[in-house]
């Protein structure tokens, strides 16, 4: 892959890993009226997420799907949440029905602090600001900080969503290769000079698509190059709590220098249906994102929030997590039993050390996007690793996620997908 391609504006590549795939009944077709105007040009940049996409199709009942980045339901504290709603409709309702501050929740945002200082990040609640998911963040830094034709760096591959985020403001992505350990920091400096970025995105630990994690002296290195030439660094962090060793990587927020924007959600450790996020930084930053937001949403719900900061004031949330990773640990390492057992030769994968994914890359004549309605027929699904390449694509590789099915049915569908990998095979 060439690492100083680029591309004048965003595109996400379509979905042609779904043609010839049974899709749910479909619903009539929206109704349309000559009388409005063109859309946004932007919007020529900005297909559906592929991934949303293939769940609409991988969601039958039938099918063992490895495709959504889905934590594991079962793990959710459905019923202290409900307690702790239930305790601030009591006490607060009608505060908690009401509008509120952009900002968030104060005692919500204390807690968050305090939590990130125990991460090693010097965070004051005045310095964050609640999101709607860190996806929200995601947008909302771009939206700060970028034109149309400015540059973003970042990993190959990376999170899906953050490309479809960065297509609504035309910016233009240039690719850093990565390897085993997560992006390589020793190429930034050439691709710094030849561009001159003014933002660096990454999800340095147990990242997603790869499951990677970034060294500690590559965090070091890409905080202080950074820094010295002044560029911004989104670290979105949604994962850093999934150890399976128990040990967190140290944030690269933590060796910040002013510059480093961190994004944190409960999503994956609470529940996604909150939609509850952050974002910490230099409160000028912080100051004009929430400008931002005001414009977007005025504020992340109330209620979701209030229940939240109960909720944290009495629940063990360490061993709530420390109960996640071991979940995670023992599915994870299902799967890579069951690849070792079931994949063909040639097929080889990275062995995360927390996090949610496996990354799959298949034998060279294999086309992940081809194998997918074959997959389905057999009732396997997956992500094709091509929706995750910024620049120049790669159709080898396979995102699976483990964290949302139990370990027999890991086992039986990575069967099913080795079968189908054989059958392609077989095929020629």
């Amino acid at each position: 892959m060439n690492p100083d391609r680029s591309s004048p504006g965003l595109r996400l590549p379509p979905a042609p890993f779904l043609e010839g795939v049974a899709a749910p009944p479909a619903l009539p077709p929206p109704r349309s009226t000559a009388r409005l105007p063109a859309l946004a040009r932007r919007m020529a940049g900005m297909p559906p997420s592929a991934v949303r996409e293939i769940l609409k199709v991988a969601e039958r009942p039938d099918i063992l799907s490895f495709a959504g980045g889905l934590p594991a339901p079962e793990l959710f504290p459905v019923e202290e949440i409900a307690a702790a709603h239930a305790e601030v409709l009591r006490l607060s309702g009608r505060s908690a029905l009401q509008y509120s501050t952009t900002e968030g929740f104060g005692p919500l945002r204390e807690w968050i602090a305090a939590h990130l200082r125990h991460r090693g990040i010097a965070a004051r609640a005045e310095e964050l600001l609640i999101t709607s998911g860190s996806q929200q963040g995601i947008d909302l830094v771009a939206r700060v900080f970028l034109d149309a034709g400015d540059v973003v760096l970042v990993e190959s591959p990376t999170y899906l969503a953050a490309i479809q985020a960065f297509a609504a403001y035309q910016v233009r992505l240039v690719a850093v290769p990565s390897d085993d350990d997560g992006m390589q920091v020793d190429r930034l400096a050439a691709l710094i000079a030849a561009h001159r970025p003014k933002l660096i995105y990454l999800v340095p630990s147990f990242q997603n698509p790869k499951g990677t994690t970034l060294t500690p002296e590559r965090r070091a290195a890409l905080a202080e190059l950074a820094a010295q030439h002044e560029i911004a660094i989104l670290e979105d962090d949604p994962y850093g709590e999934l150890s399976f060793t128990g040990a967190r990587p140290r944030p690269v927020a933590a060796a910040s220098h002013g510059n480093v924007l961190y994004l944190g959600t409960f999503s994956k450790t609470l529940a996604p249906g909150l939609r509850i996020g952050w974002l910490w930084g230099d409160a000028r930053i912080v100051r004009k994102a929430t400008i931002a937001k005001q414009a977007a949403d005025l504020h992340t719900a109330t209620l979701a929030q209030r229940a939240t900061a109960t909720l944290l004031a009495s629940f063990d949330y360490g061993a709530h997590v420390g109960r996640i990773r071991e979940v995670y640990r023992e599915r994870c390492q299902t799967m890579l039993g069951a690849l070792a057992e079931h994949m063909p030769a040639g097929c080889r994968w990275i062995t995360p050390t927390g996090g949610m994914f496996v990354w799959l890359q298949l034998p060279d004549q294999l086309d992940a996007d081809a194998l997918l309605p074959a997959a389905i027929a057999r009732r396997v699904a997956f992500v094709p690793g091509s929706a995750f390449f910024a620049d120049e694509v790669r159709r080898d590789f396979v995102r699976l996620n483990f964290s949302n099915q139990p370990p027999a049915s890991i086992v039986e569908g990575m069967r099913r997908f080795g079968e189908v990998i054989d059958a392609a095979l077989a095929a020629g």
